[in-house]
């Protein structure tokens, strides 16, 4: 059943059980209601559905129920920006689980607290809400909400200047996350963690942190946040002059599709700092050991794909100028390149070995023979449905384009 379904069966429900004759099916239809309203973004709707809900939960005999729709009426409140109404809605939840002995639940609770506290922008407050939730909510009970707690600790802690502190905390944070096996938590904490490393000038681990908070991204599942750690990656290679790797970080963040406005201004800052760099993804090899050199051109061949054809181009070409150059690991590199290729979709492999064939056009005769040569040794070391489709591939783009169709 999807949302939609969902959201018009407990309205039938509502329908079938009137709040005279059937209080506590009436209240719990609403609340679950509420729930779902909330996911779905129409707040307003949610905040009237939890409303009746807490009213129908009465206080004195269903406390926790009353407290349970309270706390979700506060998120409802919070999401919609009334900040006001959330906290009220919170205090007195966070309360009747204080009176019911619910630690985890009044853990919940403060941490929503501390939510709107940061909303609010006074981070002090939100620093005892936080730390008290994050004390309350045990780890072994609830992973994800202890980390999350110890997450947002140490983001208000950052924000009020208290750098070493939050980073003794986010570095607990980061191993709750992993414990509780959450990606997109574990990113957000690494990501936060190497912004501390960055204000308390240790750019080396910042580099640490943000090539964690990348890599707990996929790119294709979480963009905007994969482009935002790439961004603060290429700051903290630049903080250490290496600038290859900070102009690798910074194109990649700013070729990330949907990547946000405050990335992209970020990253197109540094890349005009640091100047051209085609061969930067080469010279990035040069420096990193062979067991790194797959995610790194795999990581960079996602950025030729989504980039217009005249930057693919250029940047197939500084590839096949850089392979030829480097003759002692020419083909390694070029064993490594032609397997980023096949992990590609059809469509994207072909594009890419479009724009390689066009660059190898504008080369002189030695350098296209050159990387021929090359491909041709790197090619037989895959097994041979691959070698089939890798020379196949490259024989059909050859053969649109008008050129001789000799790759073996």
């Amino acid at each position: 059943m999807d949302e939609q379904d969902a959201i018009a069966d407990l309205e039938q429900r509502l329908a079938r059980y009137s709040p005279e004759h059937y209080p506590m099916q009436h209240a719990t239809a609403q609340f679950h209601l509420g729930g779902l309203l909330t996911g779905a973004g129409r707040l307003h709707d949610a905040a009237v559905a939890l409303a009746i809900a807490s009213r129908l939960f009465d206080p004195e005999r269903l406390p926790v129920e009353h407290a349970k729709a309270l706390n979700a009426l506060g998120a409802a409140h919070r999401l919609g920006g009334d900040l006001q109404r959330a906290d009220a809605a919170f205090g007195r939840a966070a309360a009747l689980f204080s009176d019911a002995g619910l630690s985890l639940e009044r853990g919940a609770v403060l941490y929503n607290r501390g939510l709107v506290c940061r909303d609010r922008r006074d981070d002090a407050a939100a620093v005892g809400y936080f730390s008290q939730a994050r004390d309350l909510l045990d780890p072994a009970s609830a992973p994800a909400e202890a980390a999350a707690a110890a997450r947002e600790l140490g983001s208000s802690l950052l924000t009020t200047g208290q750098q070493d502190t939050a980073i003794e905390v986010l570095e607990s944070a980061l191993r709750l996350a992993a414990d509780a096996g959450d990606h997109a938590s574990r990113g957000a904490t690494a990501n936060l963690l190497g912004l501390c490393h960055l204000a308390a000038d240790r750019p080396a681990d910042a580099v640490e942190a943000f090539q964690d908070a990348s890599a707990s991204h996929p790119r294709s599942i979480r963009p905007g946040e994969y482009a935002m750690a790439k961004a603060n990656l290429a700051l903290g290679y630049e903080q250490l002059a290496a600038h290859e790797h900070a102009w690798l970080a910074a194109a990649q963040a700013l070729g990330t599709p949907g990547s946000p406005e405050p990335v992209r201004v970020q990253a197109g800052e540094l890349l005009a700092r640091l100047g051209p760099r085609e061969g930067a993804l080469l010279a990035v090899l040069d420096l990193e050991p062979e067991r790194r050199w797959p995610a790194l051109v795999r990581e960079d061949l996602a950025r030729w794909v989504d980039a217009d054809p005249v930057e693919r181009r250029a940047a197939a070409g500084a590839w096949v100028d850089g392979q030829v150059r480097r003759r002692a690991s020419a083909v390694e590199l070029t064993e490594v390149w032609l397997g980023g290729l096949l992990e590609l979709p059809p469509e994207s492999m072909i594009a890419i070995v479009r724009a390689t064939l066009e660059a190898l056009a504008e080369r002189d005769s030695g350098t296209s023979e050159s990387f021929r040569a090359v491909v041709a040794r790197a090619v037989v070391r895959f097994h041979v449905p691959q070698w089939m489709r890798l020379t196949e591939t490259f024989n059909a783009v050859a053969t649109e384009l008008g050129q001789e169709a000799s790759w073996a």
